[in-house]
């Protein structure tokens, strides 16, 4: 992977409807911004129930977007990164269609968890509240097959995503026949998509155990055999991500986007420079993702508060949500937790422009700190564009993260790629790109409580970032060996 600016978007959902278009934008007004591109669930079909991460066919692109040539072709350009969905496939996959229809007679009879399949001998009170839930509820819809059958299927997210047993022969070929794909289309790099929740196990909380590393291990030594390396995503408290990071490749570093929104709104860069120099390295940076914007990340251990603190003080934590939700105009408060369908309890749904009460200065001095901070960055495609809420795909959609997955346009692109914030961006993601200081040694530093310093130094060449916390604004000073040194002013 490259070390420049990726793009995480949809291709559907941003400046055109298919895989050249998008294409096109990339190698056109985003040139030199973009060096590499997370597509987000591009399958058969993209509008499922969960936008494209239940898969009916995870082995074909959606015909609307495009085909595998097209993919190909992207991949000729810049690394392309594409989803692994791990943990489970659509009610309409012709897998769980038969299955339905033939039950214990189906091929795939076994593929598809079900209470009974983890649980043989049943499932007391207590083994069901110690399964770790991303959602409210329990893991089960209640199903009846076509086949007359009812069966209690394990359904961690929604009813119409189906978990599959990964270690059955025929959930190891089904993976197995999806890596190879990707493979064979040009894609270089893989994100395993809720692959914390892959592995069940009966009197066991069901995520991050042993043997969901000993699963990872397993997979990401298949994808390297097939010359594809794996990020994984998972939202958890900050030493289990670090623990996570010493057994893969890439993993995201969620615990970045609040810290920084905490450092900007407490004006306090202690808690952020603490995790900088702690934080795992081999890390793909993100202030905005198609999720929401997490806070399980930085806070305590749910299992254990007391001897397991988060990064900053719960009473912080709880303050940082609640000005998140004022910056919005408490738009982002209908779109997070009970005030929407498909809920996350760990998230706070919002544009992180928003997030940030539309402030361009401050807008830039995240990013510029995303930038600096050690890792891959990785810019959503509503970020690249300073994005706003979407209150009508929420009102429509009444899915709380649609808050920041806008349909642009292309006329809106080309629009919004106007407006000063963004072409600032752009800049900025262009010196990022560039510079070879960033390739050299990192350091960080803070004169003041208020204050933050971060530096990258190769050679003669330099680049380092004066944050003022109190005052949400920033430069960048950088040059190289006999130039004078440039200032490029964040705002």
């Amino acid at each position: 992977m490259r070390n420049e600016v990726q793009l995480i978007t949809y291709v559907d959902r941003f400046g055109g409807q298919t895989l050249p278009q998008l294409q096109e934008l990339i190698t056109g007004p985003l040139k030199g911004a973009v060096g590499g591109v997370h597509l987000l669930p591009f399958f058969y079909k993209i509008d499922g129930a969960d936008a494209g991460f239940d898969p009916i066919d995870h082995t074909r692109v959606d015909d609307r977007l495009g085909e595998w040539k097209d993919i190909a072709n992207l991949s000729e350009q810049m690394g392309v990164m594409a989803d692994v969905i791990v943990n489970h496939m659509s009610s309409e996959s012709p897998q769980f269609l038969d299955y339905s229809q033939k039950g214990s007679a189906s091929e795939y009879d076994g593929l598809f968890l079900t209470m009974e399949s983890v649980f043989p001998n049943g499932a007391t009170e207590k083994d069901l509240l110690a399964v770790y839930r991303p959602r409210p509820g329990m893991p089960f819809t209640v199903t009846t097959l076509a086949n007359g059958e009812r069966r209690l299927l394990w359904t961690t997210f929604t009813p119409q995503q189906i978990d599959i047993d990964v270690h059955t022969p025929a959930g190891k070929a089904y993976l197995d026949s999806i890596l190879q794909k990707l493979s064979q289309s040009g894609v270089t790099m893989v994100r395993l998509d809720a692959v914390g929740y892959a592995i069940k196990k009966a009197g066991a909380n069901c995520f991050m155990m042993p043997e969901t590393f000993d699963f990872i291990k397993a997979f990401a030594q298949r994808g390297r055999e097939l010359g594809l390396e794996v990020l994984v995503e998972i939202h958890s408290y900050y030493k289990r991500q670090m623990e996570i990071a010493q057994q893969v490749d890439w993993v995201y570093d969620f615990a970045l986007p609040p810290l920084v929104l905490h450092a900007l709104e407490f004006g306090r860069s202690g808690p952020l420079l603490d995790w900088i120099a702690q934080r795992p390295n081999n890390a793909v940076t993100v202030l905005d993702t198609h999720d929401g914007i997490g806070i399980i990340d930085i806070g305590a251990d749910a299992t254990d508060r007391a001897n397991h603190p988060g990064l900053v003080p719960p009473h912080e934590l709880d303050e940082l949500v609640e000005r998140m939700h004022r910056n919005s105009n408490n738009q982002s408060r209908r779109a997070t937790g009970a005030a929407a369908s498909n809920l996350d309890l760990y998230q706070v749904n919002c544009t992180f422009f928003d997030a940030l009460g539309r402030n361009a200065s401050a807008y830039l001095v995240a990013r510029a700190i995303q930038f600096f901070v050690p890792g891959i960055p990785q810019v959503y495609y509503v970020g690249l564009l300073a994005g706003e809420n979407d209150m009508d795909l929420l009102a429509k959609t009444k899915v709380g993260r649609d808050i920041n997955r806008h349909y642009y346009s292309r006329e809106e692109v080309l629009s919004d790629l106007n407006k000063p914030v963004v072409k600032r961006l752009l800049e900025l993601m262009r010196l990022r790109n560039s510079h070879p200081a960033f390739g050299g040694a990192f350091s960080s530093a803070a004169m003041a409580a208020n204050q933050l310093t971060l530096s990258w130094q190769q050679g003669a060449a330099y680049a380092r970032l004066e944050v003022d916390l109190s005052t949400k604004s920033g430069r960048i000073i950088h040059g190289l060996a006999g130039d004078e040194a440039v200032v490029f002013e964040l705002r």
